[in-house]
């Protein structure tokens, strides 16, 4: 252009460039990371600067100026801290409306009904949320349901079972503590179903229900399970509960993974083949269904119960027809095993194998 002054030319392509930049950089997706993805850690109080910073160190955008002006320009002061991951070609927008929103990356966990907080210590190490060590200290500790439970030595009993979403690396203590929240929420609609004002009820409640949930995986036996035992402790029988022998023992490090009959004699407040009434609290954490039986235990007239080899138990009045329940029970369980052993003598050979057979 006649008459224009080359310094102003070169300035209007520099201005023009860097507006190709910016927009490239604000517009344009951007990986600056590995196929496998990456994961970012936004401390608490960071400011924008800081933040766009790690952006840029660790590749999820272009330019990390672009990134805090466009902070700036929304108006937005603080953005939520936590830990992000970021799998593919993302906008400075994209990663904005991300950190805007709190959408940390979490892993989900879901804590089946029955667990005991040894269960759940193996589950979360298994899932490698954190170490079996880290959760049972926290779960040992009683502190956190001490308003409801005055007379608790753990939290076991309030881990409630459900699914929960945690970060990567969650401490022992968050877990435990999201837990317990989520008891919280559930007692404060169950508990209205409670009629009884004495103190310790919610203790009684939760030991009952916790053998209940341990006896029968079936929701409609669960009102027939907590009858047969409040029926046996109204007149004091023992409970003779084998999970009680199984959580005494795993409380003294001492459970092998399988009950024998020589252990039912072990030595513990919580064995209620020894002890009459119930243990000294939960042997694990039930689920809703449990906890309404043991509210609301069923009218009945059974004293005992045995397994039915088909999930379920046979149910009886008498210590007669207990005695026939028990003998039907192993005469299944033979009839079983013998015809598993029969459909697999029957089996042909594997090819190129031999198969020895007794005379």
């Amino acid at each position: 252009m006649r008459g224009v002054p080359t310094f102003v030319l070169v300035l209007a392509a520099a201005c023009a460039a860097l507006a190709g930049w910016v927009a490239m950089s604000l517009y344009q997706p951007y990986q600056g990371f590995s196929s496998q993805g990456v994961y970012v850690d936004i401390p608490h109080g960071a400011s924008q600067r800081t933040i766009g910073r790690i952006l840029a160190t660790q590749g999820v955008v272009r330019s990390r100026w672009v990134f805090e002006g466009l902070c700036r320009w929304s108006g937005r002061h603080t953005l939520e801290a936590g830990e992000y991951f970021f799998d593919h070609p993302v906008t400075p927008f994209q990663v904005f409306d991300a950190l805007a929103n709190g959408r940390v990356y979490v892993r989900e966990l879901v804590v089946p009904e029955g667990y005991s907080m040894f269960d759940i210590a193996d589950l979360v190490a298994r899932e490698g949320f954190t170490t079996r060590d880290d959760f049972l200290a926290a779960a040992r500790n009683p502190a956190a349901v001490r308003d409801l439970a005055p007379s608790a030595t753990s939290l076991e009993g309030f881990l409630f079972p459900a699914t929960y979403e945690f970060p990567r690396h969650p401490s022992g203590q968050q877990m435990a503590d999201a837990m317990v929240k989520r008891f919280r929420q559930e007692w404060a609609t169950l508990s209205a179903e409670s009629r009884d004002p004495t103190p310790g009820a919610l203790e009684r409640t939760l030991t009952l229900a916790s053998l209940v949930e341990r006896e029968t995986p079936k929701a409609e036996e669960r009102p027939l399970v907590a009858g047969v035992f409040d029926n046996r402790l109204a007149r004091r029988q023992p409970l003779q509960c084998d999970p009680t022998v199984v959580y005494a023992m795993e409380l003294a490090g001492q459970y092998s993974g399988t009950l024998e009959a020589r252990d039912i004699p072990f030595e513990s407040p919580y064995n209620t083949y020894r002890h009459p009434g119930l243990p000294p609290g939960p042997i694990a954490n039930p689920g809703e269904a449990s906890i309404r039986a043991a509210l609301a235990p069923a009218q009945t007239d059974y004293l005992y119960f045995v397994a039915n080899t088909e999930g379920g138990h046979f149910f009886g009045k008498t210590l007669a027809e207990h005695n026939h329940n028990v003998a039907l029970y192993r005469r299944r369980l033979t009839e079983e095993r013998n015809a598993v052993g029969t459909a697999t003598a029957s089996q042909p050979a594997s090819a190129g194998m031999s198969s020895r057979r007794s005379p």
